[in-house]
């Protein structure tokens, strides 16, 4: 070998059928399971290395890229064992796909193209300034996310299985337009408590999205371009980033405030709605069963 040490020969097995794969002649002991990849993507092309998982023992844990060969505990004649995971994606074409999907269809409803609303609506606009209002909230939302990806976020793994693209894709771009549909509907009454619920809910929206940008940009300035250490996140001189005294992951924090707003909202309006009924159903029927609450068992 180039330094000094004999070269190893590797030697590459099925970890399901312990078929012989490929046999490596004359192999750098200084070479990482990231250049054995390479090599082994050369007989086997439809295995390129982000579908290859190499490991020691059939069933044990992946190597990592960076390990090195005559670090591993193997001899001259090193036998490991290949798994295949799957068709690979890039986490940047995953997160360009979940993050532009809701932005499109979302603004589908907002612009009411034909075939939602029925024909007398199509391409009307909503006369209250909240619908309009939700719309730039949403496309900020997911454009602010757009642009992470692309600038900000390092990933530690290049790739995800083309699977999860389907089960993630089906979460983001259902629940947007779900969301879409009722908020841009023609028959939108805007919120109870008018102005003030209006203006509170963006203010505390805005809070949130500056928050989630501090963490990941915090995160983002844990690791050099290009490496993969990782390390524990502290809060830094910017105040949005002091909730990591208190949480391992303030951005999903900042996240679900804005949704917690909205469900304590529309469960405060529904209460009212509930002990009224109750109180009806209480002077109506004098045997009501006693048991029962407006809303929560128990409670209330």
């Amino acid at each position: 070998g180039r330094h000094g040490l004999p070269s190893s020969t590797v030697e590459i097995l099925d970890a399901k059928t312990r078929e012989k794969l490929c046999f490596l002649d004359k192999v750098e002991p200084q070479a990482t399971i990231a250049e054995i990849k390479n090599l082994f993507t050369k007989t086997h092309p439809q295995w390129y290395p982000a579908r290859q998982s190499l490991r020691l023992d059939p069933k044990g844990k992946s190597l990592k890229d960076e390990d090195v060969l005559q670090k591993l505990p193997v001899g001259t004649t090193a036998t490991l064992y290949f798994r295949d995971l799957g068709a690979q994606i890039s986490w940047v074409t995953v997160f360009l796909t979940e993050y532009a999907g809701p932005l499109f269809i979302y603004l589908l409803f907002y612009f009411r193209v034909p075939f939602i609303y029925g024909r007398k609506y199509d391409f009307t606009s909503s006369r209250h300034t909240v619908v309009h209002l939700a719309c730039i909230c949403h496309s900020f939302h997911y454009i602010k996310r757009l642009l992470e990806t692309l600038f900000v976020h390092r990933f530690s793994h290049g790739t995800m299985p083309l699977r999860n693209i389907f089960k993630n894709c089906t979460y983001y771009w259902g629940f947007a337009a779900w969301m879409a549909y009722y908020i841009n509907h023609p028959l939108y009454t805007p919120p109870t408590y008018g102005a003030q619920q209006v203006k509170l809910a963006l203010a505390i929206f805005v809070i949130c999205q500056l928050g989630n940008f501090s963490i990941h940009m915090a995160l983002r300035d844990l690791r050099p371009a290009g490496s993969k250490t990782r390390k524990i996140p502290y809060p830094t001189r910017n105040p949005f980033t002091w909730l990591f005294l208190l949480v391992s992951c303030p951005n999903y924090t900042y996240e679900v405030r804005v949704l917690a707003l909205f469900s304590l909202v529309g469960f405060t309006q529904m209460t009212i709605w509930a002990k009224g009924k109750h109180r009806s159903y209480l002077k109506e029927f004098r045997d009501y069963p006693p048991l029962r609450m407006p809303i929560i068992p128990f409670l209330l």
